[in-house]
Order: C-alpha cells, then structure tokens, then sequence
C-alpha cells in the first residue's frame, strides 16, 4: 500500500491529535478510510491474534438512530456511578457530533488481550487520522447501545464480536483547540 504524504512527525503527531467535536460535512474518502484501517492493523497484536474486526457506518439516518437509542442508556449508566448528567450537554442532539463516519473497532474473544489489542488499534487509526489532518473521537458513550442483540444485529456485529472502540471520523469544521497534560505521575522509580 502506498503511504500517504505526511507534514508531521510522530511526535507532532501523538502531541498535536485531539479529540474532534465539529465536523466539515465533507465525505471521508474510501482511499482515506482503507488507510486508517490500514494503520489499526498493523497495532502490537497478543499472540499476533488480531483479534478486530471493522464496522464502517456512512449513514446519518443510522448515526442518528444509533444516538437516540444510546443516549438513554448511556444517562442511565451516568445515574448509577454518580457522575454528572450535564456531560451529554454538548451533543447538540447527536453523540456523534454530526460527523459523517463511524469506524466500530469490535474485538473477538479468542487470545490473551483482544480488548487492549482493539484499543492499540484505535490509537493507530486515530494517529494516522491526526497525520492526514483527519479529526477524531472515541464515543464511548455508545457502546452500551452496541451491545443490545438488535443494534448488533443491524450494524452486522457477528455474535462472536463485541463492539469495543466507536471512533468517529471526519474534516474538522475549525482548528482544534491547543491542550494540555499533567506531567507524568510516577508511582515509584526502581533503580537497578
């Protein structure tokens, strides 16, 4: 596969990604969507099980289904831990964010780490979609949506699968904001 011309370095890359929330309503290309699932593939794999496996949701009518039915469980699970309800305040009616694409990163349970082997794959799309001055966002909030039988039935997770990284995908509207990280916290250092 050819790779695509790049302006950043890694480096750039994992400190200038940012978590998307305003998206162009121009259509994430099907060359751009081979190459994110390019890049999650080639994440560290347990045992080399690659245990992913992709679902790609172009559709607004079933993006915005899938958050109407999301949302209230998603509010139920916020009532049970506790946390703040005003977190859904953003959404504008849409946990997607309006954004065209959702890639689903669905895990099969057959090695030792699936669940962190799909997360190393989220983290290579979301880099290489940084890298291409893509936007993206992990929704977590859907997931209890993608676990109910009939969601999973029309999004085509086999049975064997479990929906474990919503990430959706587009042209940023604007340019993100700049953030910031807490140094690194080390619990303890261990010297030889």
């Amino acid at each position: 596969m050819p790779l695509p011309e790049l302006e950043q370095t890694i480096f750039e890359t994992i400190l200038g990604r940012r978590s998307v929330r305003s998206y162009a309503l121009r259509k994430v290309e099907d060359g751009v969507l081979k190459t994110l699932l390019e890049a999650a593939v080639w994440a560290p794999t347990a045992m080399h099980k690659e245990p992913w496996g992709f679902v790609i949701v172009q559709n607004k009518d079933l993006l915005q289904n899938l958050s109407t039915i999301a949302k209230p469980l998603f509010l139920e699970e916020l009532r049970k831990t506790g946390t703040r309800e005003d977190i859904l305040k953003n959404t504008a009616g849409n946990l997607f964010y309006d954004a065209g694409t959702l890639i689903i990163i669905c895990a099969r349970a057959n090695g030792q780490m699936p669940i962190a082997d799909c997360w190393m794959a989220a983290e290579n799309l979301m880099l290489a979609a940084c890298a291409m001055n893509l936007g993206s966002c992990v929704i977590a909030s859907a997931l209890p949506a993608m676990c109910l039988p009939d969601v999973k039935v029309t999004l085509g997770i086999p049975p064997e699968f479990t929906a474990v990284a919503p990430i959706i995908v587009g042209y940023p509207r604007t340019e993100a904001s700049p953030s910031s990280r807490k140094a690194p916290l080390i619990l303890k250092s261990i010297p030889q």
